[in-house]
């Protein structure tokens, strides 16, 4: 691994403090009596504290210091003055420890008294301080010049996801978005406790991937020598504790769906699904708006979110509008009683792309994901799906070609899903094997294999029931007003960091030459280079050999450029 300078520094002032007997990474308790936000909040002259947390800046002068200490709820200002930590002859621990051992981004831990400065900011007097914690990589911290200017600021998408602890440290208002998660779910989970439903934990490994049309993660389990599929949805399980006697259950599942990424979707992604008994979904609609208006006064103290540039509304009552209405609205084309072959054509026509693996319900689907959703930016619910996109949802009752489903729509994204759900087993299998059959089509979404245990369960008897399913991390995004899921996931999936090259140093010298000018004529290169013709070649192969410069002919002579 190579150091950069300052981190080189932070290892020699490491071993200074063993040195000095001084243990960097001590074992012991440090007894923590307020945070920041403890003191502002409840400010007394002279009260004595005790606190720590992280250096995050300091302005040494001479026997005096103001720093700022970073802790859980913001940062306070503390005063380090050398007679008042050293009250005897030796005042090596602010002379040298402090002065010259500690560095920005160190936790340490604080006893002291509390002030107020000739400004009137609250401020720590500080009597003594133990080092908690020695910081062996600076801070990516910004930097503000004379003029206010900030420069060098940690926002770099791919860095500080990777880099997501860093990222917390020096941007509170990435913090705040993750709070605002927690809120949302203990929202949630009371609104649904209240109501006297049951949270429950389903499998994650499961021999059937089934519950939604998804390409499942597969594993292998190595004692029973057969294969498991990751968790694509926990719908099955959930209705088998319906049959079991439960009137409600709900849980937070983790889903796996092995799909492509985007702004919108993550493999890995967190999804709330209720099933309660003796409910249809008419009724489920109403719950619904009534379980986010909830929540967004929970997270945000108000009903209304921005998200970009549009003002989105939670408060209930939501518009209804049923599929057909919204597809015939948008494009003209009536889908009701329309063949697989109409269907496809007018897809076509509407310069949707199609194939022939494509089933009426996945066309259908085609034509509102094109041409609809977008629309719909304050809460929609779209009700009532063709029977072909609802292999789990009961059939309609005014209408068979139709199921009791309803998708909500914000901002022209999906974040609800629900059915009155379908009990007949008999019906349930027929469903079971459509999808096979689009699966033997070569539809990679529609279920392959049919899950005989769970029409079992619909056997013993399931009463009438509604389910719905959330996706958190759309929502919370909309609550926070973030246009990518991966703001909103601790630790999104990326793609494996490429590790730095380790190249001569010159070859680096000439790569910092081409880095400046992009393209250089070779002969002039190998001048600026001042590199002798073996050591030339060599480099220039170092070069070329990690694709990192390429040599190119022209008429005009040989270039080399940076790839």
């Amino acid at each position: 691994m190579q150091l950069s300078e300052q981190e080189l520094v932070r290892r020699e002032k490491l071993a200074k403090l063993r040195a000095l007997g001084i243990n960097p990474y001590p074992a012991d308790l440090f007894p923590v009596k307020q945070t920041s936000k403890d003191i502002k909040t409840n400010f007394e002259e002279q009260k004595k504290v005790v606190i720590a947390g992280r250096l995050m800046s300091r302005r040494i002068q001479g026997n005096a210091s103001f720093a700022e200490l970073q802790d859980s709820e913001g940062r306070i200002q503390v005063y380090f003055n050398r007679d008042e930590i050293c009250t005897g002859d030796d005042k090596s621990k602010y002379n040298d420890v402090y002065k010259k051992l500690l560095d920005i981004g160190d936790f340490v831990g604080i006893e002291g008294e509390l002030f107020t400065t000739k400004v009137g900011a609250k401020t720590v007097m500080v009597k003594d301080f133990t080092l908690l914690s020695k910081a062996l990589r600076p801070l990516p911290l910004p930097k503000t010049d004379a003029d206010g200017n900030i420069y060098d600021e940690f926002n770099d998408p791919e860095l500080r996801y990777r880099q997501r602890y860093a990222d917390l440290v020096v941007n509170p208002k990435v913090k705040n978005v993750f709070v605002k998660r927690t809120k949302l779910f203990n929202a949630m989970r009371q609104f649904f406790n209240d109501a006297g439903y049951f949270e429950v934990e389903t499998p994650v490994l499961q021999p059937i991937a089934g519950g939604a049309a998804a390409r499942p993660f597969v594993t292998h389990h190595n004692a029973l020598d057969m294969p498991l599929y990751m968790r694509i949805a926990n719908e099955l399980y959930l209705k088998r504790l319906i049959v079991g006697g439960f009137d409600g259950v709900y849980e937070f599942s983790k889903n796996f769906r092995n799909e492509g990424m985007d702004r919108t979707h993550n493999p890995e992604f967190t999804a709330m699904e209720i099933y309660v008994a003796y409910k249809d979904y008419n009724w489920m609609m109403d719950f619904c708006e009534q379980l986010l208006e909830h929540c967004a006064m929970a997270v945000n103290g108000t009903t209304t979110a921005t998200f970009g540039k549009h003002k989105i509304d939670f408060k209930a009552p939501y518009a209804r509008v049923t599929m057909a209405d919204s597809i015939k609205h948008f494009t003209g084309f009536d889908i009701t009683n329309k063949s697989e072959d109409e269907i496809r054509q007018a897809a076509k026509d509407l310069g949707i792309e199609v194939d022939a693996t494509m089933g009426k319900g996945k066309l259908i689907d085609e034509i509102f994901g094109e041409k609809c959703e977008g629309n719909y930016i304050q809460p929609t619910f779209i009700t009532d799906y063709p029977k072909e996109m609802s292999p789990l949802c009961k059939e309609h009752r005014e209408n068979p070609e139709l199921t009791e489903r309803f998708e909500l729509m914000v901002c022209g994204k999906e974040i609800a899903n629900a059915y009155s759900e379908l009990n007949d087993p008999i019906d349930q299998r027929e469903r079971f094997e459509h999808q096979l059959e689009l699966a033997k089509k070569g539809d990679d979404e529609a279920t392959a294999t049919i899950d005989d245990d769970f029409l079992r369960a619909l056997e013993y008897g399931m009463p009438p029931t509604s389910g719905m399913g959330i996706g958190m991390d759309r929502l919370i995004m909309f609550l926070t007003n973030n246009q990518s899921i991966q703001e909103v996931l601790f630790f999104p999936q990326m793609k494996p960091e490429k590790k730095p090259l380790a190249i001569s140093d010159d070859a680096k010298a000439i790569l910092e030459i081409l880095t400046k000018a992009e393209k250089l004529e070779l002969a002039a290169l190998k001048g600026q280079s001042g590199l002798s013709n073996k050591k030339w070649d060599k480099s220039i192969k170092e070069l070329t050999k990690n694709s990192l410069a390429k040599v190119e002919k022209t008429d005009e002579g040989l270039f080399v450029e940076i790839v």
